[in-house]
């Protein structure tokens, strides 16, 4: 169905919700329309998820309205928003795997029998509700024997349902394979001819274009526009989440003294996880700047975790200076003279009730052995010396992290990785999230270390930043390295190309 010729099913204006310090929806519009599939998109922050529980109830609306059908509703939590027709599917099934599909399916409302759950009837009706999305299987099993394909079918089959009107996708594709991806696809076609409305949210591009009639951007908690899917080049999708029509922005990489000849200092050979990272080649020379650049998901995060170690790989090898290296875990990555500052740093960064001290030399402890403790003198000493180098802003080492800037927290986690004195540092969006001051300190940083003889790979979401410092850029899309780019290569407008257009990979020299 054309967007033209669709019925309005819900429409949202100018909803508004504020957190402390942060405006995560600052009037945004959205509508959807009965029998299409709508795809929300945007980055890390954007205020997709927050416009979700807007709309299921999860969250109360500070300003703005929600309309159903026409009429003005006001959800106050999930099922109020359920009953009222609006269901929702994650990319984690919210279900229960130890009960059987029919058990899942018609939870709280089982039929009935002089008091007991009629069985017989139970699954009856399950494989009723399975059949309208072509799925015939033992509903009398438990749903954790099943693939997580079929698992989120039944949980659409039990969402439509509970509700019928709109059902909300939350990157149900994450863990599927092509041919699961297919068969859910096949199940949403269906859906949308019979009217349902459908939010679909994915970071796979290809897949939006794929299943969608119309899309919506969001960033930074704004509306950025809206879109028929037909005829939308992809060059101006990914200008539109990324912020800016780029413009040509290089500097002169022709002087770095980068030596492509000499061996490199790290080399990652076949390296790739199965659902998480087409295997890759990489090397990584003394004093370079590899970046990284690709939209949220793209596999950018999965690349870091592969050469930390921080996630099992199914394939490849390592080298360092030409000798292979056997890393099973991150202590064994730490112990070779890597360093990994996560983009997450609240939940897989810092330790927010310990002290700025604790949370620097927590890495360096790790390495040497929790056995030969490193003396309290000469742990306060290394905390002052990386609070004066680093400008951190706290009264003292002592003070828990958790009650620092964001931008401060950001410079500890760094200072923890130096102290290890690492060869190889990994810096997940170091910038991400922090003030103007602390973002041009570790640009600064950044260019230091470079120029000190660390090798150093950095994954970022600002384009103008990859730019600015990096020696070599590795363009991610779809799970896949798809673009290497080079010296006066390195320019905005062709890491955005190779982002909405993957080329083949061309290894730099």
């Amino acid at each position: 169905m054309t967007s033209g010729q669709a019925s309005t099913l819900l429409t949202a204006s100018g909803l508004t919700k504020t957190f402390p310090g942060t405006r995560a929806l600052d009037g945004v519009d959205f509508e959807l329309h009965a029998g299409e599939v709508h795809a929300l998109l945007g980055e890390n922050g954007a205020g997709k998820s927050t416009l979700i529980k807007c709309l299921t109830g999860a969250y109360r609306r500070d300003a703005g309205d929600i309309r159903l059908d026409g009429a003005s509703i006001d959800p106050h939590n999930t099922l109020d928003a359920q009953s009222l027709g609006i269901g929702t599917v994650y990319q984690e099934v919210n279900l229960l795997p130890n009960l059987t599909v029919a058990e899942n399916l018609l939870l709280g409302r089982q039929p009935r029998r002089f008091g007991f759950i009629a069985r017989k009837a139970m699954n009856g009706e399950g494989r009723e509700m399975l059949s309208r999305y072509g799925l015939d299987i033992d509903v009398a099993r438990n749903l954790d024997t099943y693939s997580v394909a079929i698992q989120q079918i039944v949980a659409i089959a039990r969402a439509v349902s509970l509700s019928g009107k709109v059902l909300i996708l939350d990157e149900p594709t994450a863990s599927l394979d092509r041919d699961e991806v297919r068969m859910l696809f096949d199940v949403i076609r269906g859906l949308r001819r019979e009217g349902l409305g459908i939010v679909f949210i994915s970071h796979f591009l290809d897949q939006v274009f794929e299943i969608s009639d119309r899309l919506t951007v969001l960033r930074n908690g704004r509306l950025v526009g809206v879109r028929d899917v037909a005829g939308l080049d992809r060059l101006q999708l990914v200008n539109m989440m990324l912020g800016r029509e780029l413009a040509e922005e290089t500097r002169d990489h022709g002087r770095t003294g980068i030596d492509y000849a000499a061996e490199p200092r790290i080399r990652f050979s076949g390296t790739g996880r199965s659902g998480a990272i087409a295997p890759f080649d990489l090397d990584v020379h003394r004093g370079e700047v590899v970046g990284v650049a690709g939209l949220l998901g793209s596999g950018r995060t999965e690349t870091a975790e592969l050469m930390f170690a921080a996630a099992p790989k199914d394939s490849g090898s390592v080298t360092k200076n030409g000798k292979v290296l056997r890393l099973a875990s991150p202590r064994d990555a730490i112990a070779a003279g890597f360093g990994f500052s996560p983009e997450d740093r609240k939940t897989s960064g810092i330790i927010a009730d310990m002290s700025v001290r604790e949370n620097i030399v927590l890495a360096l402890q790790a390495r040497i052995g929790w056995s030969r403790r490193i003396p309290r003198r000469r742990q306060r000493e290394m905390a002052d010396d990386y609070i004066r180098r680093l400008d951190i802003r706290t009264p003292d080492a002592e003070k828990p992290i958790g009650q620092l800037s964001g931008g401060n927290q950001q410079k500890v986690l760094l200072a923890r990785w130096l102290a290890t004195n690492p060869e190889f540092l990994i810096l997940d969006e170091p910038t991400r999230g922090i003030d103007v001051g602390a973002h041009a300190e570790i640009i600064r940083m950044i260019e230091e270390l470079c120029a000190n003889g660390m090798s150093l790979l950095v994954i970022s979401s600002e384009l103008d930043e990859l730019v600015a410092y990096s020696h070599r850029v590795i363009v991610v899309r779809d799970r896949a390295h798809v673009a290497a780019l080079v010296g006066q290569d390195i320019t905005t407008d062709r890491i955005v190309s190779a982002i909405a257009r993957p080329t083949n990979l061309e290894a730099a020299q």
